[in-house]
C-alpha cells in the first residue's frame, strides 16, 4: 500500500523553527517530484514548495521563500521541510504529496494525512 506519513508539526512561538518529515512507503519515492502543501482553517490548499526527484530543482512560494528549506533523502525515502522564522500566518495543516514530473501539484498521485503546525504566542 502506498503511504506518505508526515511528522514534526506542533505548537511554536513566532520566530521559532520546526522540521517536518514525510516518510514514504509502498511506491518508488525516488522517481517522483515531491511537494509540500498547506491548508489554513477556512481556506483552500496552498502550494508551499516543490523538489524534483534528484533534488536539482527546488521551488518555493513567495510567502515562505528565504524561511523554509525543502530537502529529500532518496536513500531513506523521506522528504523534509525546515521551517524557520515562523509567523502566525504559517499556521496550517501541512501535507506532503508525490507528483509526477511535469504534473501540477493539484494532480499529485499520493497524499499524506497531514501534520498540524500552529504558530502562536
Amino acid at each position: 500500500e502506498e503511504q506518505l506519513v508526515e511528522s514534526g508539526g506542533g505548537l511554536v512561538q513566532p520566530g521559532g523553527s520546526l522540521r517536518l518529515s514525510c516518510a514514504a512507503s509502498g511506491f518508488s519515492f525516488s522517481i517522483y517530484d515531491m511537494t509540500w502543501v498547506r491548508q489554513a482553517p477556512g481556506k483552500g490548499r496552498e502550494w508551499v514548495s516543490r523538489i524534483n526527484s534528484g533534488a536539482g530543482s527546488i521551488y518555493y512560494a513567495d510567502s515562505v521563500k528565504g524561511r523554509f528549506t525543502i530537502s529529500r533523502d532518496n536513500a531513506k525515502d523521506t522528504l523534509y521541510m525546515q521551517m524557520n522564522s515562523l509567523k502566525p500566518e504559517d499556521t496550517a495543516m501541512y501535507y506532503c504529496a508525490a507528483v509526477r514530473h511535469g504534473d501540477s501539484w493539484q494532480n499529485s498521485k499520493y497524499w499524506g494525512q497531514g501534520t498540524q503546525v500552529t504558530v502562536s504566542s
